[in-house]
């Protein structure tokens, strides 16, 4: 594959995103593909160091607007050490949360406005946006029962927010996938994982077919 193929994940606390990206690795790497995975805020030393500030439960007074920088801080650190680079090298990316995240949660649900995140965004990404980015549909009480239910699951300070807050992310995503359908696709994540990753699996075998046919 000569081209790099950049594909985000995003959804509410407790869509299944890691799990079903961590199926999908599997899948592509069987298949011998060129594929890596890599997570926001994180991926590389400094974002997780960033990414440690902003989800600590230590941290539950952190202003929204400083929460909106940090994330893009992470995340411009995170493309030009590890996303640029590989697809450079022609992989394909698998990125749990990217931008969207920012525009849903902070933009949305803090309400900081969706214009103005974007506006911080842009600057730190430099236009570089993903080729796809699968949104993992999931009501928000469904979500967070199954966090209840996950004791293996690290609790970070997103997961106190009260339910409004989720709703409020919910309804953020909601109006981004109106916004880029050209981007977004949305899969409902409510099914069992199983069922889910066969519509992810699905969609992304098809956009690496199309990549290597260009």
């Amino acid at each position: 594959m000569e081209k790099g193929l950049f594909l985000t994940f995003e959804g509410g606390e407790g869509a299944g995103k890691s799990t079903i990206i961590q199926m999908l690795l599997k899948d592509l790497e069987a298949a011998g593909l060129q594929v890596m995975y890599t997570r926001e805020p994180g991926g590389i030393d400094i974002a997780e160091q960033i990414r440690s500030v902003i989800l600590s439960t230590a941290n539950v007074n952190m202003d929204g607007r400083t929460e909106a920088l940090l994330y893009a801080a992470a995340r411009r650190q995170h493309l030009v050490e590890k996303v640029i680079p590989a697809l450079e090298q022609g992989a394909i990316i698998l990125c749990d949360r990217f931008v969207d995240s920012s525009l849903a949660y902070q933009g949305y649900a803090r309400g900081l406005g969706i214009e103005e995140v974007l506006s911080i965004n842009l600057f730190a990404i430099d236009g570089l946006m993903p080729d796809r980015t699968l949104y993992l549909k999931v009501d928000p009480e469904v979500g967070l029962q199954r966090i209840q239910e996950n004791e293996t699951r690290e609790v970070n300070r997103l997961d106190l927010e009260h339910l409004d807050f989720h709703r409020q992310v919910y309804e953020g995503y909601e109006l981004l996938c109106e916004r880029f359908p050209e981007r977004i696709v949305s899969v409902d994540a409510n099914r069992s994982l199983d069922e889910v990753f066969i519509d992810v699996r699905d969609i992304v075998r098809s956009l690496c077919l199309q990549v290597q046919g260009e």
